[in-house]
């Protein structure tokens, strides 16, 4: 199996924060679900840089991955359009329309994916999800039409909980990239890793205190790169632009994700 991941934030891993920086994230997490369901060893390519616009991915990360001969490609974008103010959804999914067309006219099979919702945590978080739910909406049609596998994580109501979520609010924990994992495989027809932690207790509702600090640390930057025509994308390339093989575990393995 030869996997390739494309997107933005949600798809390069942020939020799943190694020790030495570096990020994994659910794709990283379902190349070794799939490696451990299989029992054969995977190819992995990561393409997805974080800040990027639907656009961007498909020109500059589309024809990249099918050049690596996938024969499975995950797709997700229009997360960070939505967070924009003006959003064009009949947009959004024509585009999303026509990468999962030429992914199979390419000889691989596209997997969709509607990204978690974060929107119980962010400012102005009502008007976001209005537009997340008319995307996914779309997105559920299409996949239908297209006979193309769906995994609709904006739907999952586990998700929604702030436990999922990073310090941020806008990018998951680890918790819940595995939990993103799971649902991914199970749309695919694999079972999940039992030793995954794909589940969290809930946490306290954030203090004014806590409100101020996520304010000042998170909101604020964020305003600035909008302001400045900045994304935290820049400079950045893929981390895993060539194939990177993804050995199965021993089958009754100990050891964790």
């Amino acid at each position: 199996m030869r996997y390739v991941a494309i997107g933005d934030s949600f798809t390069e891993g942020v939020g799943d924060e190694r020790p030495d920086g570096s990020v994994r994230g659910w794709a990283d997490l379902v190349a070794q679900g799939l490696a451990d369901a299989t029992g054969a060893p995977v190819a992995y390519a990561n393409l997805a840089i974080r800040g990027r616009l639907l656009a961007p991915i498909i020109s500059e990360q589309l024809e990249p991955a099918l050049a690596l001969h996938p024969t499975v490609v995950t797709f997700n974008g229009g997360g960070n359009d939505m967070l924009r103010p003006r959003t064009n959804i009949s947009w959004i999914a024509a585009q999303t329309e026509r990468a999962l067309l030429r992914i199979r006219e390419a000889g691989a099979e596209p997997v969709l994916l509607a990204g978690a919702n974060p929107t119980a945590g962010l400012p102005g978080g009502a008007r976001v999800r209005a537009k997340g739910d008319e995307l996914v909406r779309a997105a559920r049609a299409i996949a239908e039409r297209l006979e193309v596998r769906f995994a609709d994580n904006w739907s999952d109501p586990e998700l929604a909980g702030g436990q999922y979520w990073s310090p941020d609010r806008l990018h998951l924990a680890p918790v819940g990239h595995h939990r993103v994992a799971s649902n991914v495989l199970r749309a695919m027809g694999y079972a999940p890793p039992t030793d995954w932690e794909v589940e969290a207790g809930p946490i306290p509702r954030p203090t004014r205190k806590d409100q101020l600090r996520y304010t000042r640390e998170h909101v604020v930057p964020w305003v600035q790169r909008r302001l400045t025509g900045r994304s935290s994308g820049d400079g950045r390339t893929a981390k895993y632009a060539e194939w990177t093989r993804i050995e199965p575990r021993e089958p009754d393995s100990a050891r964790s994700a």
